[in-house]
């Protein structure tokens, strides 16, 4: 984000040197980013948008030009958005329910955006990050706030199941989360001094 003129920005060196241009510029646009490419290289960004109501915001250029939407009209978000494209090209993004307190998953696999409340046990999905394994299947890091902890979620069985990892300590914020070869999640975190 341009937080001096509230526009949402995008760099790329594909033409083999730094291009930053200005993809969004209608009000206070593009806080919490996140980037990601599918197989053709075409680019996909979620973030959100400070005005009316702190709505997700989701941008691609795959048409080949810049189009802007709106996954998830009826769900204010004030937090870190994370995004992630499946072996069919389709766009899933985690995100905080800053009213309900929820961790929230939205995706078009289906051909129109499908939103989905991953965990509603109080409030939780702060920090979240989100990966795919080999199987499409989705993974989820994330922040417990009450019981200051890292979560872990999954569907990979079926249905969405959660994980405490660590609740030792302060921990669980700015989590990052990938998946290897053999599927296997790795979670990266902050632990807080205190």
């Amino acid at each position: 984000t341009d937080t001096t003129l509230g526009d949402l920005k995008y760099a790329t060196d594909k033409s083999g040197s730094w291009v930053t241009s200005t993809l969004e510029s209608a009000g206070m646009v593009g806080h919490f980013t996140s980037i990601a490419t599918d197989s053709a290289g075409k680019v996909h960004i979620s973030y959100i948008n400070l005005d009316g109501g702190t709505k997700l915001k989701y941008a691609t250029d795959k048409s080949g030009s810049w189009v802007y939407s709106t996954p998830d009209p009826a769900t204010n978000s004030f937090a870190l958005t994370a995004i992630a494209i499946d072996s069919a090209d389709k766009v899933h993004i985690s995100y905080y329910d800053t009213v309900n307190a929820n961790l929230m998953h939205v995706t078009d696999k289906s051909g129109s955006w499908v939103v989905t409340v991953v965990e509603s046990t109080g409030s939780i999905g702060y920090f979240s990050d989100i990966a795919i394994d080999s199987n499409d299947k989705i993974h989820i890091s994330y922040w417990n706030a009450p019981q200051t902890s890292l979560m872990y979620s999954t569907n990979s069985g079926g249905s969405w199941a959660h994980s405490m990892i660590d609740n030792v300590g302060y921990v669980g914020e700015w989590t990052s989360i990938a998946i290897d070869s053999n599927d296997k999640v790795q979670i990266s975190y902050y632990e807080k001094y205190e």
